[in-house]
């Protein structure tokens, strides 16, 4: 509604809140010009209106009051315009004072032209009133009442002199006046667009942070469910489809009257449940898996082999599984350690499970910058197509070699799987170690987390 709008706080453009005009000029920032320039406009305002109505008083007259009446009634809507508008920029109000802003620039015009048929001493309330006329017009409209007002502001000096011709003075001055309101109020508009540019831009810079944040949340959220998934489907899944089959055996041993057999199964029913409760317990603590505790990956997939033999055969299946080494084994930074055995569990698991096998071969090799694992089998093979596709699944199945790949993408490795029907199956993971190790540090620096 007024010329001068309440400008963007010094807090929403990111400067540092002004405590008077001095400081707001020493800051020099955009809102604090505008807000000095705001203050400046209105008690300006509020002199000139005070001055004349001084001036009519001391210079006596039967109209005096009435002049003075007229008066008040402009700075009351002056004052008006601008409290109201003030407090809608704050958002005290819901009412929106900037849809009446025209008929509040006609009432303040109307009212010093009346003013000023009144009384010459009101002729310099045009200046402030100038601004008004910038803001609220548009800039032809506004330079065309400008005009029309410092005509008006000529002829009321020229009335007032009495002489025949006017006074240079009297034309020079308030054309002067003019220009430099037009020129002032013009950088005004700027600073006040360049104010409001600021403040889009920080609102916006605070949205796309807000924005950030929260997809990080997600982000991490979601990876952190994979990582829980992986966990659960290479070690608790696995295992609770051992306990089954195991539980399954040790049932038909006691049905055949085979007590030892059955009480041989029943005992690796309860190992496979112990090594599964510290598993579950090591990953809800963000810890490497306990079969890498105090031991090498090596020992660890050596073991594996050996509990996977076992696990078979109580099942009633014929499986071999044995460990070779190739190269010199050398320490391995953890998230390695981690994916490889974790690689070696499931697909172990799938051979016991579903491959028909006679033979497992787990082939590690190290190869100074890089290290390799192939887990073969001579099983029935499938289409590794097809079981891409069944990751899925309602049952889940499928999903061990989604999260496979998964892991190995992570450490920048490469995960291929060959197989047919009937010819058994190959699956050939390579992990680089240059970028492991960095991995290592950053795992260590957040408690050793192996997700």
């Amino acid at each position: 509604m007024p010329a001068t709008p309440l400008p963007p706080s010094p807090e929403k453009t990111g400067g540092t809140p002004a405590k008077g005009p001095l400081d707001a000029l020493e800051n020099a920032s955009s809102a604090a010009i505008l807000r000095v320039l705001r203050v400046t406009l209105h008690t300006g305002f509020a002199l000139l209106l005070a001055v004349a109505v001084v001036r009519i008083f001391m210079a006596g007259g039967p109209l005096r009051w009435l002049w003075a009446a007229a008066a008040v009634v402009l700075a009351a809507i002056y004052l008006a315009g601008t409290v109201l508008e003030k407090r809608h920029a704050e958002a005290r109000i819901g009412f929106n004072p900037r849809r009446y802003g025209l008929l509040w620039l006609g009432l303040v015009t109307a009212l010093w032209a009346v003013l000023l048929a009144g009384s010459a001493d009101f002729a310099w309330l045009a200046f402030p009133i100038f601004f008004l006329h910038l803001h609220l017009l548009p800039r032809r409209g506004a330079l065309l009442a400008i005009t029309l007002m410092t005509g008006a502001v000529v002829a009321s000096q020229w009335a007032a002199s009495g002489a025949p011709v006017p006074h240079a003075a009297a034309v020079v001055g308030p054309v002067l006046g003019a220009v430099f309101s037009v020129i002032t109020g013009l950088a005004y508009a700027a600073l006040y667009r360049e104010a409001e540019n600021q403040r889009r831009a920080a609102d916006e810079l605070r949205r796309t942070r807000e924005e950030l944040s929260r997809s990080q949340h997600e982000s991490g959220v979601l990876a952190e469910r994979e990582r829980l998934a992986r966990e659960i489907h290479d070690t608790l899944a696995q295992g609770l489809s051992s306990i089954v089959l195991l539980g399954r055996a040790a049932e038909q041993s006691l049905a055949d009257g085979d007590a030892p057999t059955a009480s041989s199964r029943l005992a690796l029913v309860q190992q496979t449940a112990a090594d599964n409760l510290a598993e579950a317990r090591s990953f809800v603590r963000g810890l490497s898996s306990p079969h890498l505790e105090g031991t090498t990956l090596v020992e660890a997939l050596r073991r594996l082999c050996g509990t996977t033999e076992t696990g078979a055969a109580a099942a009633g299946l014929a499986l071999r599984c044995r460990l070779e080494v190739d190269g010199e084994p050398q320490d391995l930074p953890q998230p390695v350690r981690v994916a490889l055995l974790r690689a070696a569990q499931a697909s172990l698991a799938n051979v016991r499970d579903h491959a028909r096998a006679a033979n497992a071969v787990v082939t590690l090799a190290f190869l100074g910058t890089e290290v390799t694992m192939d887990i073969y089998d001579d099983g029935t093979g499938f289409e590794p197509s097809v079981a891409a596709g069944a990751a899925d699944t309602a049952d889940g199945s499928g999903f061990g070699l989604r999260s496979l790949r998964e892991r190995v993408t992570a450490l920048n490795g490469s995960l291929a799987v060959e197989s047919a029907p009937g010819e058994g199956t190959v699956v050939a993971i390579r992990l680089p170690l240059d970028g492991a190790a960095a991995l290592d540090g950053a795992a260590s620096l957040d408690g050793g987390s192996d997700g």
